[in-house]
């Protein structure tokens, strides 16, 4: 699902693929550059899943080469939604760029966070 930046004619930086897992819950695997001109081609997909009542979000990270604030913000938005329905964003494999914005700003202590999707999916 390639999409291009609205009033561009250039690809976007980050493509993001969506699978049901459960239920419940909601696979979201982002590929490419998660920053201010990217984040909506992510935040639309895990609003989507949190209105149709899927609350454990798994984003799959080893996809993302980058993740500015912008990002970050994005998803300790649906954090917030996601734990206020009972269920909660777990992060997988992020690569080592993109853990540090996590660690600097020490966001990383409000996501669950899992090194393979074997740990992270339901079982």
């Amino acid at each position: 699902m390639d999409r291009q930046h609205i009033g561009s004619a250039q690809p976007a930086r980050l493509r993001v693929e969506v699978r049901t897992v459960d239920g419940r819950s909601e696979l979201l695997i982002p590929v490419g550059e998660l920053d201010h001109h990217t984040a909506e081609l992510l935040r639309a997909p895990l609003d989507s899943a949190l209105d149709a009542g899927r609350s454990r979000l798994v984003v799959d990270c080893s996809g993302l080469g980058f993740c500015d604030s912008t990002g970050l913000n994005v998803l300790l938005g649906a954090r917030l939604r996601a734990d206020a329905a009972g269920g909660g964003v777990h992060l997988v494999a992020m690569r080592p760029a993109v853990a540090r914005v996590f660690h600097i700003t020490g966001a990383e202590a409000v996501f669950t966070l899992h090194d393979t999707l074997g740990t992270a999916l339901p079982g």
